[in-house]
C-alpha cells in the first residue's frame, strides 16, 4: 500500500481479496503496509487490485514459501521473549545449558553460572529423542517444571523441545521458547500444533534438509498464525566422521537473504566436538547470526546426553570473551538480560532462602 493509505483502503483490499475467494493478511511496517494475499492458485487478477485507492504496487512472489519469505515482508523480524530478550535486533543472544535436564542440582547450578557469564535463555531438554531407545530420554514433566523453577531463580528464559504433538500444551505451559528439533523439522502435526499455541517457535534445521525445506517447515508454522519463529543452523549431514555435522555457515547470509526471520546457530550439534565449538560460535557471530544455542554442563564427562560437545562453565566464558568483540566489529553486541529480568531473579532467589 502506499504510505498515505487510509485504513478504510486497506479495509477495502481486504474486503476485495476475500471477495474473490482468497485469504488477506494485513502486515503493517514503519513506513507503508503490505498485504499479503494467501491461497494464490495462479488465477489472481491483479488488475482488480492495482485499481484500487490506496494500492502502490502488486508484487507477486513466486518462491514455494510465503510469509517467510522477503517479498512478503521487507523488514527483519524480531521475536521478544518472556523476559524481555530480544532475538533479531542488534543484540547477539546466547542460549546455553545442558542438553538434557538432568536433576535440580545440575540444572540450577549451570543456570545461574550461564546467567552470570552472559546468557539470557537456559536451554536443556525435557523430553529427549534419541537415537537409540535405550539411551536417556529425559525427565519429561519434572524437567519442565525445575527449568521453569530456574528461570524463577535467574531471570534467564526457557527453550526446550516439544517431541510430540500431544506434548505441545505441556511444553508451552512452562517454556518462552518451544523448541522443534532437527529430526521433527518436518513433522508436519507437530508444525501446526506448535503454530497454533502461541508461543515463539525455534526451529533447527533437518540433519540433510535443504535451505528451502527449512523454510517451508517455517512457513507451516507461520501460516498457523504465529509470526515468532527463529530458525536455527545446526549443521548438516556429511560423509567426513571427523565431526558430528558439518555447520554450514553459509546457510546464514543465504537465510537472511530470503527470509526476514531471524537466524541462530548452533555450534554444538553443528561440531559434536568440544574444542570445536568456541571458533565456529565465533565464525557464525561473524557471519550474522543473531544468536548462539550453546551446550554448557557443570561436569560434560558425566553428562547423560552429549557430553562430548558441552562446554564447560569456564570454556563458555572464554566463548563470550571471544564472541563478544566480534560482534562489535560487524556493529552489534552481545544481548544482555533486561532489567525487569534480573530484578525478578534476584526477588525469586531472596524468597527461596528465607
Amino acid at each position: 500500500m502506499d504510505h498515505r493509505a487510509t485504513p478504510e483502503q486497506i479495509d477495502r483490499v481486504v474486503d476485495v481479496i476475500e471477495d474473490m475467494g482468497y485469504g488477506a493478511k494485513p502486515m503493517p511496517g514503519r513506513q507503508r503496509t503490505a498485504i499479503g494475499l494467501v491461497g494464490n492458485d495462479g488465477r489472481v487478477e491483479s488488475a482488480r487490485l492495482e485499481g484500487l485507492e490506496g494500492v502502490r504496487e502488486v508484487i507477486k512472489v513466486s518462491k514455494p514459501y510465503k510469509q517467510v519469505s522477503r517479498e512478503w515482508r521487507e523488514e527483519d523480524s524480531v521475536v521478544t521473549l518472556g523476559n524481555g530478550v530480544v532475538i533479531g535486533g542488534r543484540g547477539v543472544v546466547l542460549m546455553a545449558g545442558p542438553c538434557a535436564v538432568e536433576g535440580r542440582e545440575q540444572i540450577l547450578d549451570i543456570a545461574a553460572q550461564v546467567r552470570n557469564l552472559g546468557a539470557c535463555v537456559l536451554r536443556g531438554g525435557a523430553f529427549k529423542p534419541r537415537t537409540s531407545p535405550y539411551s536417556f530420554q529425559g525427565l519429561g514433566v519434572r524437567g519442565l517444571e525445575l527449568l521453569a523453577e530456574a528461570r524463577e531463580r535467574t531471570g534467564l528464559a526457557i527453550v526446550t523441545e516439544a517431541v510430540e504433538p500431544e506434548g505441545v500444551a505441556a511444553v508451552a505451559e512452562y517454556a518462552d521458547m518451544i523448541q522443534i528439533g532437527a529430526r521433527n523439522m518436518q513433522n508436519y502435526p507437530l508444525l501446526k500444533r506448535a503454530g497454533r499455541v502461541g508461543k515463539p517457535v525455534l526451529l533447527k534445521r533437518g540433519m540433510s534438509a535443504t535451505i528451502t525445506e527449512l523454510l517451508l517447515a517455517a512457513e507451516y508454522l507461520l501460516s498457523e498464525g504465529n509470526p515468532n519463529v527463529i530458525l536455527c543452523e545446526r549443521g548438516v549431514r556429511s560423509f567426513d566422521p571427523q565431526t558430528r555435522n558439518v555447520l554450514d555457515l553459509t546457510a546464514i547470509p543465504l537465510v537472511k537473504s530470503l527470509t526476514h526471520l531471524p537466524i541462530v546457530a548452533d555450534p554444538s550439534h553443528g561440531t559434536g566436538v568440544r574444542t570445536k565449538v568456541t571458533p565456529m560460535a565465533r565464525a557464525a557471530v561473524a557471519a550474522g547470526a543473531d544468536g548462539l544455542i550453546v551446550e554448557v554442563h557443570p561436569d560434560p564427562p558425566e553428562a547423560l546426553s552429549d557430553g562430548a560437545q558441552s562446554l564447560y562453565p569456564e570454556q563458555f566464558a572464554e566463548l563470550v570473551a571471544h564472541c563478544g568483540p566480534i560482534a562489535r566489529a560487524i556493529g552489534r553486541n552481545l544481548a544482555t538480560l533486561p532489567e525487569p529480568a534480573l530484578t525478578g531473579a534476584v526477588k525469586a532467589a531472596v524468597h527461596t532462602t528465607m
